[in-house]
């Protein structure tokens, strides 16, 4: 049985992909992605044949993954940060019941909450979510309703698909959201271009955040009631300071 390794490929630069998914992509007879996950990829392994297909044929190029280890190929379907995280891991489990001599093995990638987060400081060091702002597969009623439980339940939240060019006012329409139970003060982070040509970061709050131009290449991060600027960088604490100041209370009352 051939396999189709389901590849994350990490934020953009060699040094951030896992030694297991290059030894995947160098194990491959072809590799599969989007054009600009091909374009990353090539370089590094010029002697492989790649398939591609635009955006919106996300299930034509399941599908030839499929067919291709279906007859005897070791194939890698390629996703920019991890496969399992809005990459294609379910949509191939979906459709492999077609092609029977297809085994899929998924090898994990470091997803943009994680790399941005380290770029940003720690604001993800307590319980937060990932959240997507894309509608094109999820009604905006319950994008909305997300942000809202999320922001309500103190989640630090991280926001993939700010925004694109039939979308530019969707950061605008969730700040307004996450502003009905959060203060303007509220720290937030973005991130842009992560591990590329062009890496910035920015930390800011709630309030400027809903004016900021993003885009396909932006993520967002929103604080919890907790999150703090420490030294320019975002911090959610996990509280660590504040259990030891309460144990030297409460050996001080003793």
């Amino acid at each position: 049985m051939s396999k189709v390794y389901v590849v994350g490929i990490g934020p953009g630069k060699p040094e951030g992909m896992t030694w297991e998914a290059a030894l995947a992509l160098e194990d491959s007879d072809i590799i599969i992605g989007y054009p600009v996950y091909i374009d990353f990829v090539q370089p590094l392994y010029p002697g492989k044949i790649y398939w591609s297909t635009p955006m919106r044929q996300e299930v034509r190029r399941c599908r030839m993954a499929l067919a291709a280890a279906d007859g005897g190929k070791t194939v890698s379907m390629v996703c920019s940060g991890d496969a399992g995280v809005y990459g294609m891991a379910g949509l191939l489990y979906e459709l492999s019941g077609e092609y029977p001599g297809a085994e899929i093995t998924v090898i994990p990638g470091v997803t943009a909450a994680l790399s941005g987060a380290a770029l940003l400081g720690a604001p993800l060091g307590h319980d937060f979510c990932v959240i997507s702002l894309s509608d094109l597969l999820t009604p905006w009623a319950l994008i909305r309703k997300r942000l809202l439980m999320a922001a309500q339940g103190d989640f630090v939240i991280c926001i993939y698909n700010p925004a694109s060019r039939k979308r530019q006012d969707h950061l605008q329409k969730a700040c307004d959201v996450l502003l009905t139970c959060l203060s303007p003060e509220t720290v937030c982070g973005i991130t842009e271009n992560i591990g590329r040509e062009g890496e910035t970061m920015e930390v800011l709050s709630l309030s400027d955040l809903r004016d900021r131009k993003v885009n396909m290449f932006t993520t967002v991060f929103i604080g919890n009631s907790a999150t703090r600027i420490v030294d320019g960088r975002m911090v959610t604490p996990r509280g660590y300071l504040d259990k030891m100041d309460r144990e030297e209370d409460s050996k001080r009352r003793d």
